[in-house]
Order: C-alpha cells, then structure tokens, then sequence
C-alpha cells in the first residue's frame, strides 16, 4: 500500500495538470523543474510529492 495524499497535494495537483496537460511529462525530474516553475510552493518536500503525483496521474492517463 502506498502513501496517502491529502486533499491539499490533490487540489493542487488537479489544478497544474488541468491548466498545463501537455506539459508534464512521465519523468519525474522534468515534473519537478515544471512544477517549480508554474507553481510557488515554499517546501521542497511538497514540491517533490506534487511533482511525484503529477508523474502518477500523467502515467495512468496516457496509458489509456
């Protein structure tokens, strides 16, 4: 079982990815560069699990 998220790294995550799908990735490094870049989070740690989230949902939805 995995880790669960909370409703703050969801939110935050579905708004990025709704307003920029095409360009995220399935690297996770290059998410976090995203991230950081469309975003201003002030931990590192939360950067890097909205980052590993985004690389989550951008892998199950191009599988499809």
């Amino acid at each position: 079982m995995g880790r669960i998220k909370t409703a703050l790294i969801k939110r935050v995550t579905n708004e990025l990815v709704e307003k920029h799908k095409d360009s995220f990735t399935k690297d996770y490094e290059e998410n976090k560069a995203i991230v950081e870049n469309f975003a201003d989070i002030p931990s590192k740690k939360l950067k890097n699990i909205i980052a590993g989230y985004v690389t989550r949902l951008v892998k199950n939805t191009k599988e499809i």
